[in-house]
């Protein structure tokens, strides 16, 4: 069964997207995500990757601006989903399988985004089926560690890397990691949101943990812009 969803991030950008079964539909942390983009000043022609596309809501909104896009996902079933929105709402969007950068590893970018998996889980290894697109080890930091470490490169001179992840996860280490491959780097954008079904789940470890306070129910996302100045 297919999964409609209207997405409507400020009036230029209104499109009904599929989600197929399985692929991460977009959310808080999504639209939070989306108005950063917003803010960029893009390149005429700029060349864009959305890491992690999931129905490619990112990606159609780079899109849309006229930024020539590459769209990636680990999921098969989200690239199909990606490509089916991609052509539903006539943009150009190149969607590639394959774990975050290696599809792209020869290229570079104006702007990177990345929605990436960040939630802290029980198990030490990512997750399987629909959990691959949350679950991000003990600390949340599985996939962002690789992406702190790995993106810069892919930036040309002047380009941005726009990552948003639970403040759970550390915001502090994305920034330091970042600012340590020679980005200039900061929080742009911050929200708090109700704890979901996942992290509603995990209350209890989350607490033993000492991730959260006892009774929390909220969580901060925060988007980190780190730019290659040189």
């Amino acid at each position: 069964m297919y999964l409609f969803i209207q997405v409507n991030w400020g009036t230029r950008f209104i499109v009904t997207l599929i989600a197929l079964p399985g692929v991460y539909a977009p959310q808080d942390d999504t639209a939070l995500l989306a108005e950063a983009l917003r803010s960029e000043v893009l390149p005429p022609h700029a060349r864009v990757l959305d890491v992690g596309t999931g129905t490619g809501a990112l990606a159609l909104a780079a899109a849309q601006r006229g930024a020539e896009v590459t769209a990636v996902d680990a999921s098969w079933k989200a690239v199909l989903t990606a490509r089916l929105n991609a052509r539903l709402a006539q943009l150009p969007v190149e969607v590639l399988k394959g774990s975050l950068l290696k599809p792209v590893a020869d290229r570079t970018f104006d702007l990177i985004m990345a929605n990436p998996p960040y939630v802290p889980a029980p198990s030490t290894t990512p997750g399987r089926g629909a959990a691959r697109a949350w679950d991000a080890g003990r600390d949340g930091r599985l996939i962002l560690d690789r992406l702190c470490a790995t993106a810069p490169a892919l930036l040309r001179p002047g380009g941005v890397l726009l990552l948003v992840h639970s403040a759970l996860s550390g915001e502090e280490q994305t920034v330091g990691a970042l600012r340590a491959a020679g980005l200039s780097t900061s929080v742009v954008e911050r929200r708090a949101v109700v704890f979901g079904p996942v992290l509603r789940s995990r209350q209890t470890w989350l607490e033993a943990r000492g991730l959260i306070q006892t009774g929390q129910d909220k969580e901060e996302l925060v988007v980190v812009r780190a730019e290659r100045t040189r």
